[in-house]
């Protein structure tokens, strides 16, 4: 060991008294420098405005965007190669090298004397950006420490990999700029290797391991991984290994044969050992951020807890669907890092890809190939993207999976061991892949029985099947829109009240009645209400007649007219309404929708009335604008007339409340109702509407509704701890003299450093 210190300490002398070392430090702690000072001036003007930043660790060190330690890994490849270029290459072009050999120092320890040198620099490099970090630590307000050393960790083993590959090319080449190029093709085909072989299970496996390329972002994202940990360490282990068998190759003569043999060997071995720490039921995991950001929410992990057995996970993929462009063989891997956080809390989970192709009508094939038949579409594909995989026709999977009724998009089935299944979807917005809350929703239908919501029909109301504006089709069960009841898991189904409700629906949604209920229906509803199902009632100016008989009975009443606030912006019949108080101590996505300022818009909307004397509690949700709003009762056609407030006609500028939500207990059931003056804030339209200068938060209060009366099972509830680190506690002036001693003052004095040692050295 004493022996390899000594080497250690020699390399590092001649790195210290080298230009090229210092120029490389004080480059390097100067882009650092640069990055930090942009993203944290960010920070100190959002303060300077009064806003709380959550997350301003993140920001400021771990984000992919523009962080410190995020950015750091863009450039710093091209700097290892500088430093290992002379670490052996200049002992064979010398001839030191026949020195060593005849010396009784053995290969490993001058191999591991010369790397513990370039570990020992690339360690100072790291050390250089603990004043950025130490800064950080005194400055911001709760600081996410250990996020910060997870991120100077990985770019630390990152140096230490960059090295050994680095000492490795220079060892088998006398010219210092052939090994620093073939250093960094070395990155490059490390980076590559992640591509090949993608069509073959075994070998996708092995060469997406191999690969470099991103295996440094879990450690900054805050993640230890054992693979990742082991990676590094096999990968220097390779590398110095091969250097090794390189020095020993020079110094005693063995036949060809056996010295690829043993190259081979340590490339085997290391594959074997990347292979088997890569499985999942070996993989240990250590999420260091302070609120657990990399892992899954606590609602989540209820789920997957309860999968017992084992669960496949089979991704469909129609070569006609337009999004099959994602899911090609060679990103498969990429694509099942999507499960990583599901797969760490059951590793039992498998995945697997099903390439077919079915003729979808309006398909991007169909315009771009109109002449062609389907099977030469497909033909015509294969040869100009040169697939080599696998592309059944949709007759030879069609017996184990019905892809008809999802329209032969690419979809993703969920099935367990027990034959329980649940298809998890793609959807038409601009992030299309399914977020947690949609995959979890998913898995939630393979555990437990999920809620069933009957929409009423048969009386005009608006039904879950119509998909004009006026309809509730993308709410109910539009497979294609990421918050709709269906993907949100929930279940569906209209129901008749001509026959008593089964007891299989939890949720009863009644939508603008155009017609008053027989004697039978009525009863058949009354029956509902008894045994404490729950409720959803939507009216609307125009039918309250209808729909007052219902309410009437629940203590509520939707009044006469419709509620108008007329503004220059907006329609004087829409109704822009924030969460009341009461409504934020109600939901907590009504909390987040006022903090938010994002508005339930309510067209159309009639005022309610409601008194407590029929054993129910009330809570009122949203209500109208006390100030320049009022019941209109005169005006009807609100297109080309104006509203006037007309107090003698009963028109009073107060609040009325629009949506009121009604509970009370029913044996050991709590009976939920929500009644609301308007039916359009659900409907096609409305929830697809973009208007000018007006947001909204509707589905803020779809989510909080549905969650209610599913008794806070769906939709999932994705909160997390907030994060702590918001603000700083430092001032502009203070911020302006550190941002010149980080950019100007220390590399001016890394400078005046090497200065001093090279004209020392030059002395001597």
């Amino acid at each position: 060991m004493k022996t390899i210190i000594n080497i250690a300490k020699t390399e590092l002398q001649k790195l210290f008294y080298s230009p090229v070392a210092w120029l490389i430090l004080i480059i390097f702690f100067f882009q650092a420098a640069l990055v930090f000072t942009k993203s944290y001036e960010g920070m100190v003007q959002a303060m300077a405005y009064g806003l709380k930043w959550p997350g301003m660790t993140n920001t400021i060190y771990t984000s992919q965007l523009g962080s410190l330690f995020g950015s750091i890994p863009t450039y710093l490849y091209l700097y290892i190669p500088l430093l290992t270029m002379n670490l052996m290459s200049r002992e064979i072009s010398s001839g030191s090298i026949k020195l060593l050999y005849s010396s009784p120092v053995t290969n490993t320890q001058i191999i591991l004397g010369k790397y513990l040198s370039i570990v020992l620099f690339g360690g100072i490099m790291v050390l250089t950006t603990g004043a950025f970090a130490v800064y950080g630590i005194v400055t911001i307000n709760h600081v996410d420490i250990l996020l910060i050393l997870c991120a100077m960790l990985g770019t630390f083993l990152l140096i230490c990999a960059y090295g050994a590959i680095g000492l490795f090319m220079s060892s088998i080449t006398s010219y210092t700029v052939v090994a620093a190029m073939g250093t960094l093709g070395i990155f490059s085909l490390l980076a590559y290797v992640r591509t090949i072989g993608q069509d073959i299970e075994i070998v996708r496996d092995i060469t997406y391991w191999f690969a470099i390329t991103g295996r440094v972002n879990t450690f900054i994202s805050g993640m230890l991984t054992t693979e990742d940990i082991f990676y590094f360490l096999l990968v220097i282990a390779l590398f110095l290994g091969l250097t090794i068998i390189k020095l020993q190759s020079g110094r005693q003569k063995t036949s060809t044969v056996i010295k690829w043999g043993k190259y081979f060997a340590m490339i085997f071995m290391v594959m074997l050992l990347g292979f088997i720490s890569s499985r999942p039921t070996l993989k240990k995991y250590a999420d260091l951020s302070a609120t657990k950001t990399n892992t899954l929410t606590k609602s989540s992990q209820d789920v997957i807890s309860k999968l017992s057995g084992g669960l496949m996970i089979t991704t469909y993929v129609n070569m006609y669907d337009n999004n099959s462009f994602r899911f090609p063989p060679i990103v498969i891997k990429s694509d099942m890092e999507r499960y990583e956080q599901y797969v760490r809390f059951k590793p039992e989970i498998k995945l697997k890809y099903k390439y077919y192709f079915q003729h979808i009508p309006g398909s991007f094939l169909e315009g771009q190939f109109p002449k062609l038949s389907t099977q030469k579409r497909l033909d015509t594909l294969k040869k100009i993207n040169k697939w080599k995989f696998d592309i059944l026709p949709y007759s030879e999977i069609s017996k184990e999976v019905d892809l008809k009724s999802e329209g032969f998009r690419v979809v993703t089935l969920l099935e367990r061991e027990n034959g329980k299944r649940a298809f998890l979807r793609l959807f038409d917005d601009n992030s299309v892949l399914p977020s947690e809350a949609e995959t979890t929703a998913a898995f939630k239908r393979l555990t437990t029985n999920i809620p069933l919501v009957g929409f009423v029909k048969g009386h005009g109301e608006r039904e879950s099947s119509n998909n004009t504006d006026r309809g509730f089709s993308m709410i109910a069960q539009d497979k294609t829109f990421r918050f709709s009841l269906l993907n949100q898991g929930f279940d569906f189904m209209d129901v008749n009240l001509s026959k008593p409700v089964t007891s299989k629906v939890n949720i009863l949604v009644i939508a603008e009645l155009n017609k008053t209920m027989s004697d039978g229906e009525e009863a058949n509803l009354n029956d509902f209400i008894s045994r404490g199902g729950n409720l959803v009632i939507l009216g609307g100016a125009g039918h309250q007649e209808f729909m007052n008989p219902i309410v009437s009975k629940l203590g509520v009443q939707f009044l006469p007219g419709r509620l108008v606030k007329p503004t220059e912006k907006v329609s004087q019949d829409l109704l822009t309404l924030n969460p009341t108080k009461e409504a934020e101590q109600f939901s907590f996505h009504l909390r987040e929708m006022s903090r938010q300022k994002a508005p339930l818009t309510m067209p159309a909307t009639s005022a309610l009335a409601f008194t407590e004397d029929k054993g129910y509690k009330v809570t009122t949700l949203f209500k109208s604008d006390a100030k320049g709003g009022w019941n209109e009762v005169e005006t009807t056609n609100f297109s080309t007339e104006t509203a006037h407030m007309n107090v003698a006609a009963g028109e009073l500028e107060k609040a009325y409340p629009t949506v009121l939500a009604l509970s009370r207990r029913i044996g050991n059931k709590e009976q939920k109702i929500v009644i609301a003056g308007n039916a359009d804030f659900i409907a096609n339209g409305e929830l697809s509407t973009n208007r000018k200068n007006v947001g909204s938060g509707n589905f803020f209060f779809i989510n909080a509704i549905f969650y209610w009366l599913s008794d806070e099972m769906v939709p999932i509830d994705m909160r997390r701890k907030p994060l702590p680190d918001d603000s700083l506690n430092v001032g502009e002036s203070a911020w302006d003299i550190a941002a010149i001693i980080f950019k100007w003052v220390l590399p001016i004095l890394l400078i005046i450093v090497a200065i001093v040692i090279w004209v020392r050295r030059k002395g001597r």
